[in-house]
């Protein structure tokens, strides 16, 4: 007999999810009642990932999971701000308790570590479809903005860039990755780390800031032109893995890392007179901090090798509609 909504609802996501006190009324209710700090602003975003376009319909579920919530905790990151909360809608083709118990694993798992406490939503029968969306806290003056990038600024970024375009390229045949390259390559499109820590830590110190979804270039190109600013990249610091490198000759490596989506690390700017303490922070990331260029009065983005060579991009982040 197959599971009805209300069984499903309960099984698999009622009783999963944690507690927070600032809940009222969870799962259950007709809304969700939720107590946001008196000295907080609410920062909310809301991300749909649609099978056949975000992931392969036969991908695995719990990356399916994990990855539905990441990409939201990354929107929350790129501005400053803790996580709290998230609200989910999915469409499913069918009730498939073993999808479902693989999803709810990647997404609860990936929850407990930030805290988010599941609080309402939605199921309906339809393409495999999820639609989340993910409220945290943050004091309004410490937001991070797309708009506060000045020229001077130093432009950083964490992790490494170009890795999940890459293993998505390899999945269309279009490159082939060695084998000991492939488990870490398919982690890094499936099961992106939101950087959490250090949006937190970059509150007060970064002029502006955004998550990489559709490629750095394209989003770089969001904060400049929102800062009414341009910038000066070096391609031979934009910082590649060692499978990016392995996988790639050098100009296609920086190719790859300027417009390769999915990547979700956080791309932000500096003042000079913080940077130093931006350093020490990021001393003790659990990720690689790379400082790759600098903002300049004239607008639009312009790339170089390090002997001042001129490069040039040929390709382009992602447009759903390009």
């Amino acid at each position: 007999m197959a599971i009805s909504e209300f069984a499903l609802i309960q099984r698999y996501f009622a009783e999963r999810t944690l507690q927070r006190p600032d809940v009222a009324l969870g799962i259950g209710d007709d809304c969700a009642l939720l107590r946001v700090p008196v000295d907080q602003a609410l920062a909310v975003t809301l991300d749909t990932l649609t099978a056949g376009v975000h992931f392969f319909p036969d991908a695995d579920p719990e990356g399916v999971g994990h990855k539905s919530l990441a990409v939201n905790l990354s929107d929350l990151a790129a501005v400053g701000a803790e996580p709290a909360w998230a609200t989910l809608t999915l469409a499913l083709p069918e009730a498939d308790e073993v999808w479902l118990a693989g999803f709810c694993r990647g997404f609860f798992t990936l929850a407990a570590r930030f805290g988010v406490q599941l609080v309402g939503g939605d199921t309906t029968r339809g393409p495999l479809t999820i639609s989340i969306q993910a409220h945290g806290f943050v004091p309004e003056r410490l937001a991070l903005r797309r708009d506060g990038a000045r020229p001077g600024d130093i432009i950083g970024v964490t992790g490494a860039v170009g890795d999940a375009g890459l293993a998505l390229a390899a999945a269309y045949g279009r490159v082939t990755i060695p084998a000991v390259h492939r488990p870490y390559l398919q982690d890094r499109l499936e099961r992106p780390e939101p950087r959490i820590r250090q949006g937190l830590e970059l509150r007060g110190l970064a002029s502006a800031a955004i998550d990489i979804s559709d490629g750095l270039a394209q989003d770089l190109g969001h904060i400049l032109e929102r800062s009414g600013a341009g910038a000066r990249l070096s391609a031979d610091r934009l910082p590649c893995s060692a499978a990016l490198a392995a996988c790639l000759d050098r100009e296609a490596a920086v190719t790859a890392a300027l417009t390769g989506g999915d990547d979700y690390e956080l791309l932000f700017t500096v003042p000079d007179q913080r940077l130093a303490q931006v350093r020490r922070l990021a001393a003790d990331w659990d990720c690689r901090y790379t400082e790759i260029g600098v903002i300049e009065p004239v607008p639009g983005l312009r790339y170089q090798w390090e002997d001042g060579t001129p490069y040039r991009l040929t390709g382009h982040g992602y447009d759903h509609f390009a």
